[in-house]
């Protein structure tokens, strides 16, 4: 059914040789359906993202908790309740590796980033969003393989 001029009628789409502000308006205005595009450029990031729109950020940890793998997983998963620095939002935030809580103590310095999966949560540990990186200037997994010290402060 394709016509000898190259008419495709019912495409949708104007497609004269006058159509280009029409079809770039269109495709403005439909870019908005897409997730990407739209968390991209609504600036919500900066004010829904508790980092405000930066990758890593610094807290002082409140408290240690454990907070209960979902199902069918059984487990508690070691985390901790941060206050970040720069705006004082309080996040939790998973401690990776086995024993590595040990490491963190209350009013700690942490420095956190994300879980990986652009604000949503990892896995089988509900509404965590966050790792911890470092504990008081020292990376976790340098204090995991025995590497550094924490600093006595």
């Amino acid at each position: 059914t394709e016509h000898p001029l190259g008419y495709d009628m019912g495409s949708g789409k104007p497609r004269g040789i006058r159509a280009g502000r029409k079809l770039r308006t269109m495709r403005r205005e439909n870019r908005w359906a897409n997730k990407r595009y739209k968390k991209a450029h609504l600036g919500t990031q900066y004010k829904c993202n508790p980092f405000g729109g930066s990758s890593h950020c610094k807290g002082i940890v409140l408290e240690k908790i454990g907070i209960e793998a979902k199902q069918p997983n059984s487990a508690i998963r070691k985390c901790v309740r941060a206050q970040l620095i720069k705006n004082g939002k309080k996040i939790a935030a998973f401690v990776p590796n086995d024993g590595c809580l040990n490491f963190v103590d209350e009013n700690d310095e942490v420095l956190i980033a994300g879980f990986g999966r652009k604000g949503h949560a990892v896995g089988d540990i509900p509404g965590v969003r966050f790792k911890v990186v470092k504990v008081s200037g020292v990376s976790l997994i340098a204090l995991y393989r025995e590497k550094k010290e924490k600093p006595r402060s």
